[in-house]
């Protein structure tokens, strides 16, 4: 009965601290929806080539890294401008 006492308190002692971390409650929730599913270690080494992604370009339509060849290193910046 303690031990179950004990692990909940700590896991609400973990959601309070989390909750902290991520601005609130709500944000808490959902970073833990978001991220468990997701969580897992990639393959990839050191000189390996990018995964494939495609992306949507504002002016030039749909973009995928992997049919374009670069003379140089490709760089993503996602963020707002506005």
């Amino acid at each position: 009965m303690w031990i179950g006492i004990s692990l909940g308190a700590l896991v609400v002692i973990a959601y309070i601290v989390l909750s902290v971390m991520a601005g609130g409650p709500k944000d808490a929730l959902y970073m833990i929806r978001y991220a468990l599913p997701h969580m897992h270690r990639g393959n990839l080494k050191v000189g390996d080539s990018a995964p494939d992604a495609r992306l949507s370009a504002q002016r030039h339509g749909p973009f995928s890294h992997s049919r374009t060849h670069w003379a140089k290193p490709l760089v993503l910046i996602f963020g707002s401008f506005t």
